[in-house]
């Protein structure tokens, strides 16, 4: 969806009501329109959100800053997805994009090939979109809800194991 803001600049609605109504056999909480969110109970956060915590923090903090909050090299992701949806998230991560129409030339490599990186883009999803909703602040989670054995499966077969 597409609106205008104020000033007349058209932007895409982003990742859109981020509020959690269903939870599915991996443990992943989705929105009403069946994108995956976030659900945070004071200080505890689902398991996909503690987990995206550590993997940006493993992978992507090295050019997109702490915390999602962007670095001199490559945007703030947390500001991103006011503006980006679940898809076109998953296709700049898998893919990579090249900015060009910067003051400087901007290059996100494609992580599609990359399993610790591909097998997450969930996780690192509904990390980002809690920070960009406000509903997760700087810190690292405390308390996480527990990794389940249908995620663990899919973890497994991503990673190639048996």
């Amino acid at each position: 969806m597409i609106f205008v803001a104020s000033g007349g600049i058209a932007v895409a609605d982003g990742s859109g009501d981020p509020a959690a109504v269903k939870q599915n056999e991996t443990g992943e909480w989705l929105d009403k329109d069946g994108n995956p969110t976030f659900k945070v109970n004071g200080d505890s956060v689902d398991w996909y959100t503690y987990s995206g915590y550590r993997r940006y923090h493993s992978d992507c903090h090295v050019c997109h800053g702490p915390d999602g909050m962007g670095s001199t090299y490559a945007p703030a992701l947390r500001d991103s997805l006011k503006t980006m949806s679940y898809g076109d998230f998953l296709g700049v991560v898998a893919s990579g994009r090249k900015n060009i129409s910067t003051a400087s030339e901007n290059v996100m490599p494609a992580f599609g090939d990359n399993p610790n990186v591909a097998c997450y883009m969930d996780d690192l999803y509904v990390y980002l979109r809690a920070r960009s909703n406000d509903a997760w602040g700087r810190a690292r989670p405390g308390k996480h809800e527990d990794k389940n054995d249908a995620y663990t499966k899919n973890e497994d077969s991503c990673m190639g194991k048996k």
